[in-house]
């Protein structure tokens, strides 16, 4: 057919054909013209037997004059790109010699020319990933899925945990960096879920989690993490630093993983959770249905792992604090607020990647949200009700206090706090502040109240501290005098009588 090449099949089928058909039958069974039957049977050789093609050039080769240069920088430092070699040129010799219309010429001779002549480049070698043998972990900076919680947005990293041969895994929303904690609490979690061990537990070379430590900081989390390898029975191994494609088992699979939330969330509606655990559960269940899908290959890969210990190990870091007469204690350059009750004494801090635990002794004292401080600054984890009782007694404390802005819990509060200090006396604007954080802390209406006051302040009015207390303050219920009158003994003789009669 007109444009089309004929093929050696075609030529084949033909001179087949022909022994047994007229010419014009025979072209018609190959699916070629009258005319090309003719030439095969002026030329019996295939299309592939054909006259070689021309070599010779037929216009004149633009880079001639300046191909000894190009060579010269194709010897010169590995990794030069065309387009640098294109830019050096036009500079040196000029765009009339050089002009822009030879880039992709000079694209495709240096690509020739390296394939010819240039370095080998690195190979890749395809691994046999057997069941039960390696797990992998990674993070994965998860902001880009652009989640929020309550409204405000969320920045957090992924720990991300996979099976080499079946595919599972399981992932922990990490609110910090790479430390031993977040490994250690999200590969334990995994591995409980899992009711296995692999042999082998492969990671990268967490530089982000050595990147700010010293030296002994450093020997501190590698002994850490051997010792949680060793508690499982796993060999610990780590690729070599920069070269992620060794770990490439669990770095392909944290953009698979990110695109699959990414698009459940689509299907959900909305980038929005109301707290930490709801986004946590969302993410589980995102996992939960991936695992599902490869349950044939996962009930595999269970029967090849090894059993787990009889207990799970420290997956925090230790640290003491004293309490301060501020009631405040200070851990990783934050400042946290605890119980009154507690001052003075030291406590043992759990320190989580999501949390602090403080035990006084063998005693679970209090359970606090994890901050995290920048550089430059100091953070405050300040908790209104661990102080309230005490401003309370001394509410003019509030105007200086060095927290006095974090000690809000809302934005409504600290909306309120410049209204009512515009508005009112100094000494009386502290006492409604306070009075304000005192009902939301004993009134259990934090959240009422302060779209109660966003109500207020949109009106243009000053809070009303206490028509405020008589709408939230939790009521008294009063209790109903009972008089339950003496029994009449004499019912008691009828009953005995009767037993007599019987």
């Amino acid at each position: 057919m007109p444009g089309l090449h004929v093929t050696d099949t075609q030529v084949r089928l033909y001179m087949t054909k022909r022994a047994q058909h007229t010419q014009a039958a025979a072209a018609a069974m190959a699916g070629i013209s009258e005319r090309t039957a003719r030439q095969i049977d002026k030329d019996p050789r295939l299309p592939s037997q054909g006259k070689a093609k021309r070599s010779w050039r037929t216009r004149e080769n633009p880079l001639i004059a300046v191909w000894p240069r190009v060579l010269e920088l194709l010897n010169g430092p590995a990794g030069l790109m065309a387009v640098s070699i294109f830019e050096t040129l036009q500079e040196e010799f000029g765009e009339e010699v050089v002009p822009d219309s030879v880039r992709r010429t000079l694209e495709r001779r240096i690509a020739d020319w390296r394939a010819l002549h240039g370095p080998d480049k690195e190979v890749f070698f395809p691994q046999r990933h057997d069941p039960g043998r390696q797990g992998l972990s990674d993070f994965t900076v998860a902001d880009e899925l652009g989640v929020t919680l309550a409204g405000q947005p969320f920045p957090h990293r992924l720990y991300h945990f996979r099976l080499a041969y079946s595919g599972w895994e399981h992932v922990h929303v990490v609110l910090g960096g790479e430390s031993f904690s977040a490994v250690a609490e999200g590969l334990q979690d995994a591995l409980w879920k899992l009711q296995g061990v692999p042999a082998e537990h492969r990671t990268d070379s967490l530089s982000a989690a050595f990147k700010n430590l010293d030296r002994d900081a450093q020997l501190d989390f590698t002994r850490r993490y051997d010792e949680l390898s060793r508690h499982y029975g796993m060999t610990a191994t780590r690729n070599n630093p920069g070269v992620a494609h060794e770990n490439g088992s669990i770095e392909s699979p944290n953009g698979h993983l990110k695109r699959r939330l990414g698009q459940a969330l689509l299907q959900r509606g909305s980038l929005d959770f109301g707290c930490l655990a709801d986004y946590r559960r969302f993410v589980a269940l995102v996992c939960d249905r991936h695992n599902a899908r490869r349950r044939a290959l996962v009930a595999t890969e269970r029967e090849k792992l090894a059993e787990l210990p009889k207990r799970r190990t420290t997956d925090f870091t230790t640290v003491t604090a004293p309490v301060t007469r501020n009631s405040t204690i200070s851990v990783d350059r934050v400042l946290y607020t605890v119980p009154p009750r507690l001052i003075g004494r030291k406590l043992e801090i759990h320190l989580f990647d999501d949390r602090l635990e403080c035990f006084l002794g063998p005693t679970a004292v209090v359970t606090l949200a994890r901050r995290r401080a920048d550089r430059a600054h100091r953070g405050h984890a300040i908790d209104y009700r661990h102080v309230i009782g005490t401003l309370k007694k001394k509410p003019q404390a509030l105007r200086h206090l060095v927290y006095r802005d974090e000690l809000f819990p809302r934005a409504a509060y600290a909306r309120t706090w410049q209204a009512v200090d515009a508005a009112l006396p100094a000494r009386q604007a502290c006492r409604v502040m306070v009075g304000l954080l005192e009902l939301a802390a004993t009134g259990a209406c934090e959240a009422a109240l302060a779209d109660r006051l966003d109500a207020i302040l949109d009106a243009g009015q000053v809070p009303d501290l206490l028509a405020l207390k008589d709408e939230f303050a939790p009521k008294t219920q009063q209790v109903a005098d009972v008089t339950i009158p003496a029994p009449d003994l004499s019912a008691y003789n009828h009953l005995l009588t009767a037993e007599a009669c019987a």
